[in-house]
């Protein structure tokens, strides 16, 4: 969508609902928020997931200023509660009030309810991990509260464009990311300020123990979701194919795939499903060879900067920001195809090379975990996150 068209659209939006905000506003008045701190989060759910594993780092770094999150999406599980859920944090889980389109103007009345206690705080701040409520909220906060976004995917811009002049500060978790940004706006020739608003912090990770394995055969594993991005159906047919040609490797999956392929038809596979116990997917992770994505379209996943982490290969489709981190035949390989075909016979080939020369594959899993020293340690994303959110 185009800048002034966006605009235009929040506009007509904002006049449609405004009855249900000013009501919230009043109930807002009228029932002041009780919580402690001025920083407020917005997060989607606490569900097993990359993006929301680093919305739970953040709060990790901030967690001492008693913020409050809002989680405002319908979880599908919850894996990752734990991290959220600790002493001094508030949490307005809001998803069963403002996640139904049967009633959305209850969404509405929300919108004013949380504007109305952010902007009676104490030099707040407002927070939003890729969230569309976070979107919907900002239009109704003061001018002067900073009002800060984190982007991992493009998939967002389009509908972003109309409020960059309500986000005073962009934060983008790969240079691709914000190179898309940049393009954008060059595309809609906005003012030059919007540029000045674009920030980059690479995500963290904690770094494990190196320690190299020797498997019989080549462990390959998927990490992640069974979402339709994911093309986890490709690497079921990569793993039915190098079992068809009686090559040395074992595939494991990690994650909901069931809901996109059938484990039975795959029995020489292994199935773990959400693995919510920390030590059990350490084990998964040390005993690995090799993390393989077939994806459509990516940020920078946290499980390749594990991965890296932990000296493995990364087989990843070239995609949005994993060219930045993955280079090919140094510290990872990358697939360059783009037809669903033409992936499945090249991570074939990829996978057979790394069997017939296994010092190849240590060599780069040593790069890969220099590389991942280099980049995503913790002290600089705290010291970081830090500075933007504390007041």
């Amino acid at each position: 969508m185009r800048y002034r068209r966006a605009k235009i659209k929040i506009r007509l939006e904002l006049i449609g609902m405004f009855p249900f905000v000013l009501l919230g506003r009043i109930y807002g008045r009228l029932f002041p928020l009780r919580a402690p701190g001025n920083l407020f989060l917005f997060f989607s759910s606490a569900d097993l997931g990359g993006a929301i594993k680093v919305n739970a780092d953040i709060l990790d770094c901030v967690a001492d200023r008693q913020p409050v999150i809002i989680f405002s999406k319908r979880p599908r599980n919850n894996g990752f509660r734990s991290l959220f859920y600790r002493k001094g944090v508030t949490i307005l889980d809001l998803h069963k009030r403002i996640d139904n389109k049967l009633f959305h103007f209850v969404n509405f009345f929300y919108r004013g309810v949380l504007a109305s206690w952010i902007n009676r705080a104490k030099d707040p701040v407002v927070f939003g991990g890729e969230n569309l409520f976070f979107y919907k909220v900002i239009p109704h906060l003061r001018a002067d509260i900073p009002r800060i976004e984190l982007c991992h995917l493009d998939t967002w811009l389009p509908y972003t464009i109309g409020l960059i002049d309500r986000i005073t500060m962009r934060i983008c978790s790969t240079l691709r990311m914000k190179e898309a940004i940049i393009r954008q706006y060059d595309e809609n020739r906005v003012e030059p300020k919007y540029y000045d608003r674009l920030h980059f912090i690479e995500n963290r990770i904690d770094m494990p123990e190196f320690e190299e394995v020797s498997n019989p055969k080549l462990e390959v594993v998927f990490i992640g979701r069974g979402a339709p991005q994911k093309r986890v159906p490709l690497i079921a047919a990569i793993a039915t194919r190098m079992h068809e040609l009686g090559l040395p490797v074992h595939f494991s999956f990690v994650g909901d795939v069931e809901k996109v392929i059938e484990p039975g038809v795959l029995p020489f596979c292994t199935f773990y499903g959400n693995v919510r116990d920390e030590e059990r997917m350490r084990a998964i992770y040390r005993g690995s060879d090799v993390l393989i994505l077939t994806s459509a379209y990516e940020g920078l996943p946290l499980v390749v900067m594990i991965m890296m982490a932990h000296g493995k290969v990364v087989i990843s489709t070239a995609v949005n920001g994993i060219p930045d981190y993955i280079t090919h035949l140094e510290n990872g390989l990358l697939i360059r195809a783009t037809g669903e075909e033409e992936i499945v016979e090249e991570g074939v080939a990829l996978l057979r090379l790394l069997i017939e020369d296994p010092a190849l594959r240590i060599a780069m899993g040593r790069q890969s975990r220099a590389a991942a020293m280099e980049k995503f340690g913790g002290a600089l994303f705290c010291r970081e996150y830090r500075r933007i959110l504390i007041r």
